[in-house]
């Protein structure tokens, strides 16, 4: 029969052997479809293999906005993940959510995390920051839109010359309709993205007051101007016979690029890896195109992609976990192999050095392409970014204008003009809960 001190000593024994592989669970919630949810789950996979004391579970819950509708119920609900993706446009209402969010400056402060704010791109952390400077989120997958080119299907429709001006575009499409493209001689993915707010800002045109809602909740929609009007009526147009063929509110529609179907599509400069795994043709990527008699056109464009929030009313030790999982992501070589593999940026300023030194971008200029639109001029006011409440509900409101505009039930300004009524009353909403 055992004795009691030699039980006692077996009892210790195990339960230090128990805590020393127990392990905090941090959840990520995301939004990443193909090649980059394998991103993220090896980044995950990098991580816990890296340290034994917390393990990082991703859960791919949706499309953007179904993913941050996800993440706000389940905070309401009192379950909500440790982090959660949310792409940009969501970053008022992730502002507005009091006490849903830690901001991820004080989070990385308190745990202890080298964080330097400055060592990231300017034009990300400023999308991301308070107007003090105070960073809210971390960012993550940032992207900006270009212009996706097969150029095999432009050498068969005699285009020489990759277009880089909009009537050049127009132009195009029409050569490729002739060529055998008939159901699409350019399209784009994310239609109120690049049909209002990229287009918005690479014009240097405002989209809103109050630059854009960076100064302030208390702005007024102004997409219905005379060249976002030309713009559309043009679109709808060119629907008629397919040279332009709508394809869609969000990333869904991309494959119309990959399969060939579409030779010239705008979307997301993080579509790379998507593009480089399964296009069968010789592709790049270049600027958006823009009106040449737009003075001062192109301007410069503004990010896209998503950030992580860091959800509120977790242990310390659950927030140490995530502070570290982020200053591994932060790794310099970590973050240039990240950028080189999937097409988003890199998101410090350390990783872009290093991928330009070691040549990178002379072997795989299309990688360069939103870099250099985000750094094309200094900012403006109308190219700073966007920072609208209720975002979402918004770009459906956008989007469903314009389906009416290119469906022939209204024309483009009676569209564009209802787009923005209808918006204007959303912030008017978002304002009231926000200044309760």
């Amino acid at each position: 029969m055992m004795n009691k001190s030699f039980l006692a000593a077996l009892a210790l024994g195990l339960a230090t052997s128990t805590s020393a592989f127990a392990q905090t669970e941090i959840q990520w919630w995301h939004a990443m479809t193909g090649a980059n949810n394998d991103v993220v789950n090896r980044l995950a996979e990098e991580f816990n293999a890296s340290q034994k004391d917390y393990k990082v579970v991703t859960s791919y819950k949706g499309q953007y906005a179904d993913n941050m509708n996800a993440g706000i119920a389940a905070f309401r609900a009192g379950n909500a993940p440790h982090i959660l993706q949310v792409f940009e446009v969501g970053t008022a209402t992730m502002m507005g959510a009091k006490g849903a969010i830690k901001p991820v400056g004080e989070m990385m402060k308190e745990a202890g995390e080298k964080f330097d704010p400055k060592a990231y791109l300017p034009a990300i952390t400023g999308y991301y920051s308070t107007a003090k400077g105070e960073m809210l989120s971390f960012p993550f997958n940032s992207s900006s839109m270009v212009m996706w080119i097969n150029k095999d299907a432009l050498k068969k429709a005699g285009i020489t010359e990759i277009p880089k001006t909009w009537p050049e575009v127009f132009e195009a499409g029409k050569k490729l309709k002739a060529s055998g493209q008939n159901t699409c001689g350019f399209s784009n993915a994310w239609a109120p993205w690049a049909l209002i707010e990229q287009f918005s800002a690479w014009h240097n045109v405002p989209m809103a007051t109050k630059a854009n809602g960076l100064d302030g909740f208390d702005t007024e929609m102004k997409f219905n101007s005379p060249l976002h009007v030309k713009h559309l009526q043009t679109l709808v147009d060119l629907q008629k016979d397919k040279t332009y063929d709508y394809s869609g509110r969000d990333s869904r529609s991309e494959g119309r690029f990959t399969s060939g179907e579409c030779a010239i599509f705008l979307t997301s400069s993080g579509f790379y890896g998507n593009v480089k795994a399964n296009a069968k043709f010789d592709f790049t990527s270049v600027p958006m195109p823009y009106y040449p008699d737009v003075k001062g056109a192109p301007q410069n464009s503004i990010i896209g992609g998503a950030s992580l929030w860091v959800m509120g009313g977790k242990k310390p030790d659950e927030y140490k976990g995530v502070a570290k999982f982020f200053a591994f992501l932060s790794d310099t070589d970590r973050q240039a192999k990240l950028h080189q593999e999937s097409g988003y940026l890199p998101i410090t300023k350390a990783a872009y050095e290093k991928t330009k030194a070691s040549g990178f971008y002379e072997k795989n200029p299309v990688l360069q392409t939103p870099l250099l639109e985000l750094t094309n001029k200094e900012p403006t006011e109308n190219s700073r970014g966007l920072r609208f409440g209720n975002m979402v509900q918004i770009r459906d409101v956008v989007s469903e204008e314009i389906e009416a505009a290119l469906a022939g039930q209204k024309p483009a300004k009676d569209a564009l003009d209802s787009a923005v009524a209808r918006s204007n009353t959303i912030l008017r909403q978002f304002e009231r809960t926000v200044t309760k």
